[in-house]
């Protein structure tokens, strides 16, 4: 069965609130979506989201490098040949990053939807439940504490709080939310490059003195500084994790090499793709590093992809997949949330469909 058309959309999608992070502000998301269609009709579903501050990936760039070059590279392919498939898109250019990723979603969910099978089946999967955290952004203490509060209201059990932008708020603002949400709430710590090695040794200390009991730090210092990670994990107790330091198994393979970091935080719109997704937490399972799956602010198409691998992988077992649950309309149902939980169901591929009434 072969590819016959491939489609690209983009659509603006407004967020609950004010999304904030060390790194940027957002009101609202765009989404570049991806239609793969087979000559039988059978129609494979992606998407991207551009992220310029992290993946350097535009709205325009994203679908133009999707258009005029990856597409090109597909049509009249077998869809069944996965790894060929993955293999064309990501030798089509350099970087982009995420508009590969895009593309071989909707290469997988086209496969699947094809074989008539889930993508996590395809992918080996074990389970079909997986417990998920809630982001809080970056405002003042009181903000803070209000939203972290309003998320337990809500179910959740595990929280992770940006900061990055003021290391002595940062401080003041973790103790605040640990002393309003108790001892059973997990806390994880996205400084998003926000540190230096000195601050985030510094304030690391001062969060350990004060018992806050915080799970692990991610991405304390610049994506560059492996040195200074390594320096870190070596100068304090608290799990250190690495984002955006890691894109590809390449950088992978050089973070635990170095024994850098404790953990990995895998992206789909870094990775370019779940290929290199998996690549990357086999990687880290045979050198005893556990992963997180995380995403960008996406919508539930790319999400879902990043939810099949991680019901598919034993190694991934940190699940940070709250995006589509900041976005105020979702346009696709089919992957559930409830509470702190996120199940998938047994239909093909993604799992997902459009929402009635909305043309895509």
């Amino acid at each position: 069965m072969y590819i016959n058309k491939l489609k690209v959309s983009i659509e603006k999608l407004p967020l609950v609130k004010p999304f904030k992070t060390a790194l940027r502000t957002a009101q609202d998301i765009d989404n570049i979506f991806v239609t793969i269609e087979l000559e039988n009709g059978v129609i494979g579903m992606g998407a991207a989201a551009p992220t310029v501050a992290i993946t350097g990936d535009s709205t325009e760039g994203i679908a133009g490098i999707i258009e005029h070059v990856i597409a090109p590279q597909l049509i009249g392919q077998k869809i069944t040949q996965l790894n060929l498939l993955s293999q064309l898109i990501q030798q089509s250019c350099v970087g982009n990053t995420s508009a590969k990723a895009a593309v071989e979603i909707a290469v997988y969910d086209a496969a699947c939807r094809y074989w008539k099978i889930p993508l996590f089946e395809l992918l080996g999967g074990q389970t079909n439940q997986l417990r998920n955290d809630m982001t809080i952004s970056i405002g003042d203490k009181e903000e803070m504490v209000s939203d972290a509060l309003k998320i337990i209201g809500d179910g959740f059990s595990i929280l992770k709080i940006k900061a990055g932008k003021d290391w002595e708020k940062d401080v003041e603002g973790i103790s605040a939310i640990r002393e309003a949400v108790g001892d059973k709430i997990m806390l994880r710590i996205d400084a998003n490059q926000g540190w230096s090695v000195s601050q985030a040794i510094q304030i690391i200390r001062e969060l350990e003195d004060r018992k806050l009991q915080i799970e692990l730090v991610e991405q304390p210092v610049k994506a560059y500084n492996i040195a200074g990670l390594k320096e870190i994990k070596r100068s304090v107790h608290t799990p250190i994790m690495a984002d955006e330091s890691l894109f590809s198994p390449i950088d992978a393979m050089k973070l635990l090499s170095e024994q850098a970091v404790d953990y990995l935080n895998i992206k789909l719109m870094k990775t370019g793709g779940i290929r290199r997704a998996l690549q990357i937490a086999d990687m880290a399972e045979a050198a005893e590093v556990e992963c997180m799956i995380g995403s960008m602010m996406e919508s539930i198409v790319s999400v879902s992809a990043a939810i099949h691998l991680a019901a598919a992988h034993p190694n991934i077992t940190k699940i940070d997949l709250d995006a589509p649950l900041w976005i105020k309309q979702e346009n696709f149902e089919g992957i559930t949330y409830e509470k702190d939980l996120i199940q998938l169901g047994n239909e093909p591929g993604l799992g997902i469909k459009r929402k009635e009434n909305l043309s895509f």
